[in-house]
């Protein structure tokens, strides 16, 4: 398959650049799989697809503010250094994206606010940079002191105060990702409530999002593609729920690559560690039975997988029917429900 395969046209200004207000005021297109129809709903309408037996799986992830900003030491030029994951919390080192990288050699030191600074150890294999944080105290209370939320870049505006509670989900407690799980921003207490009330359990993973999340498929053919690892973990007694249920419903590209990793592992059981898990058609589910995700960048690898799930034509055609009814796209957009 090519990557170009999995294109769409999308004029720009349907990207959203804001989040709603009313975290459940989005609008979500519901795509039949077995009938190849869709339906224009609200997300707020999700609790009616759901029945007794059925499990949201939730990503619990917590975004932290990876975006730093700063200087070369000894020069005035800007600098931003995007950490990504934590790689030893002891010698405080950690993957980063370096801007401008060219000009950044090892041992250069960068100044990226008041009582922090990084080192540049060396270069990884996607072109990152090994980097070592400077500061007195706590890293984290530091990074959320001087870091910036580190939106997506297809939102072009600064990051602004509001966005540290609404780009995270209302369940978020596990920190350790540079993107949120976004299918989950859509939800409230109150819709998770509703969920319950029409007999849907939840159950809770952890897949800290990395640079999988946004960056581009580096080659033109899809099975030669290669994803970053990322860090997952499944709990026993959220695992149990899982494994009690007669269909889950993945909440996010991430939850679905988290259950989807279990089961090519020895099933929905405890388990934690790396998955690099690359889904595209072809690849047999043996865990996900619906999933709620929002709408993705063309040729990337989250549009993909969904294609997996649903088929790409009738995805794409899904995709088409929203441009063409001007939903919101990616990040901050509205979302799809595939049942």
């Amino acid at each position: 398959m090519r990557t170009s395969d999995f294109d769409y046209p999308l004029p720009p200004e349907l990207i959203a650049q804001q989040s709603l207000e009313d975290r459940a005021g989005s609008r979500m297109l519901v795509v039949d799989r077995k009938s190849g129809t869709w339906r224009d709903r609200m997300f707020r309408d999700l609790p009616e697809y759901l029945r007794q037996g059925d499990c949201l799986v939730l990503n619990d992830t917590r975004v932290f503010p990876a975006r730093l900003l700063g200087h070369r030491k000894g020069f005035r030029g800007k600098v931003e250094v995007f950490l990504v994951r934590e790689l030893d919390a002891g010698e405080r080192t950690w993957l980063a994206l370096v801007r401008p990288g060219r000009k950044m050699r090892s041992r250069e030191r960068v100044v990226l606010g008041e009582g922090l600074e990084a080192e540049i150890l060396g270069r990884n294999e996607f072109g990152e940079r090994m980097v070592r944080l400077d500061c007195q105290g706590d890293v984290y209370e530091t990074l959320n002191r001087v870091g910036h939320v580190p939106l997506p870049p297809y939102i072009r505006r600064e990051d602004e105060p509001a966005d540290r509670e609404r780009y995270q989900t209302v369940y978020a407690m596990k920190r350790g990702s540079v993107a949120a799980p976004t299918a989950g921003l859509h939800f409230t207490r109150e819709v998770l409530e509703a969920c319950r009330r029409a007999g849907a359990a939840t159950a809770c993973v952890t897949l800290h999002v990395g640079l999988g999340t946004f960056q581009p498929l580096h080659t033109e053919v899809v099975e030669q593609a290669k994803l970053h690892e990322e860090w997952f973990s499944i709990a026993a007694p959220e695992a149990e729920k899982m494994r009690a249920a007669e269909r889950l419903i993945a909440v996010g590209t991430t939850a679905v690559r988290t259950i989807e990793t279990a089961m090519l592992r020895g099933g929905l059981q405890r388990m934690g560690g790396e998955t690099d898990l690359f889904i595209y058609p072809g690849f047999r589910f043996e865990a996900t039975g619906a999933m709620l995700t929002n709408f993705h960048l063309p040729q990337s690898s989250l549009l993909i997988l969904v294609c997996a799930l649903a088929g790409c034509e009738l995805v794409l055609e899904a995709y088409q029917h929203a441009v063409a009814e001007r939903y919101r796209f990616f990040s901050y957009g509205d979302c799809m429900l595939i049942v």
